[in-house]
C-alpha cells in the first residue's frame, strides 16, 4: 500500500512538472510572440514614414532645363521661365538676402549662377506664409546663398528655381521647399560654385529703387568682379 501511496505521489508530481513545463511554455511563447509582434509593428511604422517622407519630399515635380553660363548683358533679357533660373543676365548679381519688392531677374539671375536659390512668392500671398518662407530662407545654414522676393505673375503660390531647376509649391510648409534648397543651392550643376553672393559688388537695390546698370562708357568688357554699379559700372561672373 505504501508502495502505491508513493508511486501515486511521484506520478502525481510528474504531473504538475509536466504542467508547470506546459505554462513556462505558452508563457514563453506568448512573451516571444509579443515581442515579434512589437518589432513587426515598428518595422512598419519605420518603414510607413520613411515611405511617406520619401512622398513627402520628393523632387519629381522639378522642371530642369539646361544654360550656358557666363552670358552677361547689360539690357533687358527676355526669359522663357517665370521666373527665370538661367541664360543672360546683368553684369551684377543681386545681394543674397530677403526683399519684400520685386528685384530685377537679371540681377537675381546672375546670383543663381553662383549658386543661390531664389524663393519667389505672388505679392498677394498672406503675410503669414509669407513669414514662413523667410523662416525657412533662414533655416537652411547658408542665408548667403537665399534670395527672397514677391515676384507679379507667377504660375504658382511660391515657385523656388536654382541655376537650371524649379519647382512650384503652394504651401511653404511643404517638405518639398527644404529637400529642393538641400539638394541645389551650391548643387552640382552650378555653374560657379562657392562665388559669392554678396559683397560690394552686389546690387542691394529694388527695381522699383533702381534701373538696371547702363553699360560702361569707356569699356566694352568691363573686368572680371571688379566694382559695384554705385561705383564704375563693370561685369562679374
Amino acid at each position: 500500500m505504501t508502495k502505491e501511496k508513493a508511486q501515486a505521489r511521484r506520478e502525481h508530481l510528474q504531473q504538475m512538472r509536466a504542467a508547470q513545463k506546459r505554462k513556462e511554455r505558452r508563457a514563453a511563447f506568448l512573451m516571444w510572440g509579443a515581442g515579434g509582434l512589437v518589432i513587426v509593428l515598428l518595422i512598419g511604422v519605420v518603414g510607413f514614414y520613411l515611405v511617406k517622407r520619401a512622398q513627402e519630399t520628393s523632387l519629381d515635380g522639378v522642371a530642369s532645363v539646361k544654360y550656358e553660363a557666363g552670358q552677361h548683358v547689360w539690357n533687358t533679357v527676355s526669359y522663357k521661365e517665370t521666373p527665370p533660373v538661367g541664360g543672360e543676365h546683368n553684369n551684377y548679381w543681386q545681394l543674397c538676402r530677403v526683399y519684400d519688392k520685386p528685384i530685377h531677374s537679371e540681377h537675381a539671375v546672375h546670383s543663381l549662377e553662383h549658386g543661390a536659390i531664389w524663393i519667389t512668392y505672388r505679392p498677394d500671398l498672406p503675410k503669414a506664409q509669407i513669414d514662413q518662407l523667410k523662416d525657412v530662407a533662414g533655416s537652411t545654414g547658408q542665408q548667403d546663398y537665399m534670395l527672397v522676393s514677391p515676384f507679379p505673375n507667377l504660375p504658382s503660390p511660391i515657385v523656388v528655381s536654382s541655376w537650371g531647376h524649379q519647382l512650384k509649391l503652394t504651401d511653404p510648409g511643404d517638405p518639398k521647399l527644404g529637400a529642393f534648397i538641400k539638394k541645389y543651392q551650391n548643387g552640382p550643376d552650378t555653374p560657379e560654385p562657392g562665388a559669392t553672393c554678396g559683397g560690394p559688388q552686389a546690387v542691394e537695390t529694388t527695381a522699383d529703387e533702381a534701373p538696371l546698370p547702363p553699360e560702361p562708357q569707356q569699356q566694352t568688357q568691363a573686368p572680371h568682379d571688379s566694382a559695384s554699379p554705385s561705383a564704375s559700372p563693370s561685369a562679374s561672373q
